[in-house]
């Protein structure tokens, strides 16, 4: 029994019997069969898996969605973010379009001495909507009337800085110098003339030296080449008369290394007030027409129509990188049901794509129009408006306080802003950044405030005097101010009244303004002072300033005339010239303020001013040749067609 376990035991060690004589593999060796089945396995399952998605897609391309992927990952970082009603730049993120910057070279020419100095500098154009929810770089002062309607310095003579616009492109800095013709004698001896018969004998001696070598000479045909061949010689003046240009020699500088920058990326709110083409419809927004064009044949074909109905909303997608953007994808609304949306696939085509992800400036396209939104709600005031663009855009805040001013005459700064309100401007900046500096120049303004449209240029005349015109070379500055109490409130117009002080009607020939004692008052107009002292028949501390074309302005009831204001002076417009008092046949501090054209007291809030000055003869030559320029590399439209969009 013991020797029987002893042999099962010991068959249970012994090596297993192979049929082919074989031993079994250990279980440690890998096995290249099994191996290399394993492999050809995932390979074809993953070849199948392939072919089975390709057919579920049924051929569609693969769509390019950075814009929905920024969405959805930023979507709670922006959940409380406002949004601007009437603004069509949508948070998260203000992304600028193709035309709302850019920066070009531009040749100018300014005066140095007795040359003409011709050289290449870096100008910005920017279109700025105003409603945008913009924000400013830097503080900048409160709105106060006075400080923008007070006299400035003289504009001063930029010689050296920005000049006026070459009318030719120049690749490097270049000087002119203009002298007087030569028409008198010269000074150098000259040998006594050549007969026509010693030119040719010369000619036919000496003719071989124009043939010789490789040398080509261009040269004209004024006679026959073969007049001065003769049977003795073989001259042939032809061999040389082929002109060869010869390049110049010439650097070409490597590309200056562009810092990488993040992407971002923008929606664009264009709502259609009425049927419009949707070309249009985006070159109006600031789109170039080539894109705008290509966009709206791309969406046409789906939408079945190249025009937006009024009521329907286009929304734009955006990805911008520093100072390049390109358009990834475009959507039509009617109302709140989404039409259509084309979107760029992955070989740069625009295609049929989904809705995008919701955006609820979609829905409140048009709540600008909705009289139950409450005014000054969400757009802030003009003032504020333009200081908040202009400085993002890189203007300085002197160049700024300069545009607010040219404008004050026609805008109403404390007004809200409306969703169509723009500024564009061209100025002459430091580099290729877009900053401007203390040494940049203004050369250009085309703004719209409701149905104001105002468009005004840079111009230096000869006498070095720097001013801004319109189209007509008409002043923007006006002639004369209405209001010479900036802060002041109106009080009193002209016509009968019941005199406070008398006690019967009388006519009022002027218009109160009521102040603080002490309000500083203005001249509202370029002038000679008249009379400035004590008038004995009620008016108290009068000043009376005589201007051009028989115009004369009285400030009366003063508390005091400010020094320097006798007569005989030159007052500025916007000088202080005395404060607001009550002397006189007063019954309280104010201004009243008297407008005289020869020789009539007038109205001063209804009587119709003339402008400021106008340019003449040469100066408006000039002026005209320097709008044109600008006009031509603006690439800008006359001002009724912009008006009347």
């Amino acid at each position: 029994m013991m020797t029987e376990k002893m042999m099962i035991r010991s068959l249970g060690n012994e090596p297993p019997l192979l049929a082919d004589g074989r031993r079994a593999p250990d279980k440690r060796e890998v096995s290249l069969r099994w191996l290399s089945g394993t492999f050809l396995t995932g390979i074809t399952s993953s070849i199948l898996m392939g072919v089975a998605l390709f057919a579920a897609l049924d051929g569609r391309q693969q769509l390019a969605i950075p814009a929905e992927a920024y969405a959805n990952v930023n979507a709670d970082s922006h959940e409380d973010a406002a949004v601007t009603r009437g603004g069509r730049l949508i948070a998260p993120a203000i992304a600028a379009k193709p035309s709302d910057k850019a920066i070009m070279e531009v040749s100018t020419v300014v005066h140095d001495g007795d040359k003409e100095v011709v050289r290449r500098q870096p100008f910005s154009h920017v279109k700025m909507r105003l409603a945008a929810n913009h924000v400013a770089t830097e503080d900048y002062p409160d709105f106060d009337a006075l400080s923008i309607f007070s006299a400035d310095e003289p504009l001063p003579a930029p010689a050296q800085r920005t000049g006026a616009i070459y009318g030719s492109d120049v690749e490097s800095e270049v000087a002119l110098k203009s002298v007087p013709f030569p028409t008198g004698k010269s000074d150098l001896k000259v040998a006594a003339g050549m007969s026509l018969e010693e030119v040719e004998e010369n000619v036919r001696s000496n003719g071989s030296v124009l043939t010789d070598g490789s040398s080509q000479v261009a040269a004209l045909y004024y006679v026959d080449p073969q007049r001065f061949s003769n049977e003795d010689n073989d001259v042939d003046l032809t061999a040389g008369l082929s002109a060869r240009v010869l390049e110049q020699n010439m650097t070409v500088s490597a590309p200056e290394t562009i810092t990488p920058q993040t992407e971002e990326f923008a929606d664009d709110i264009i709502p259609a007030r009425q049927d419009v083409p949707i070309a249009k419809a985006l070159i109006d927004a600031g789109y170039p027409e080539p894109q705008a064009t290509m966009l709206s044949g791309y969406l046409s074909q789906p939408l079945g129509s190249e025009e937006l109905s009024k009521g329907d909303v286009l929304r734009i997608g955006i990805i911008q990188k520093g100072e390049q953007a390109r358009l990834i994808r475009a959507s039509v609304y009617r109302g709140a049901r989404h039409l259509v949306t084309i979107a760029l696939d992955d070989k740069g085509r625009f295609v049929v794509a989904s809705e995008p992800p919701h955006l609820d400036a979609v829905a409140t396209a048009f709540s600008d129009d909705t009289l139950s939104v409450p005014s000054g709600q969400n757009l802030p005031r003009v003032y504020d408006g333009i200081y908040r663009a202009a400085l993002s855009y890189g203007m300085t805040k002197d160049m700024t306080a300069l545009i607010i001013k040219l404008l004050a005459a026609n805008v109403d700064f404390q007004a809200q802003l409306k969703s169509s309100d723009f500024l564009e401007a061209f100025f002459s900046v430091a580099d290729s950044t877009g900053k401007a500096t203390d040494d940049s120049e203004l050369l250009y303004v085309n703004a719209r405030f409701g149905d104001t449209a105002i468009r005004f240029y840079r111009f230096q005349a000869d006498d070095g005097s720097v001013d801004y015109f319109d189209e007509d070379g008409k002043s923007i500055r006006q002639f004369l101010l209405r209001n010479p109490v900036p802060n002041g409130i109106f009080k009193s117009g002209f016509g009968m009244r019941r005199h406070p002080i008398l006690g019967f009607a009388r006519m009022h020939t002027g218009v109160d303004w009521a102040a603080p004692r002490g309000t500083p008052i203005i001249a509202t107009g370029n002038g000679v002072v008249e009379k400035a002292g004590w008038d004995s028949g009620g008016y108290g501390n009068q000043t009376i300033v005589r201007h051009a074309n028989g115009y004369e302005s009285s400030y009366n009831h003063q508390s005091a005339i400010a020094k320097g204001v006798v007569p005989g002076a030159k007052v500025r417009q916007g000088q202080v010239i005395g404060w607001v008092g009550t002397t006189g046949e007063s019954t309280g501090p104010h201004l009243h303020y008297e407008m005289i054209v020869n020789g009539t007291k007038v109205d001063p809030l209804r009587i119709r001013l003339p402008g400021g000055k106008s340019l003449d003869g040469d100066a408006l030559a000039k002026f005209q040749d320097e709008r044109k320029r600008i006009d031509t590399l603006l690439n800008n439209q006359p001002v009724d067609q912009v008006a009347s969009k």
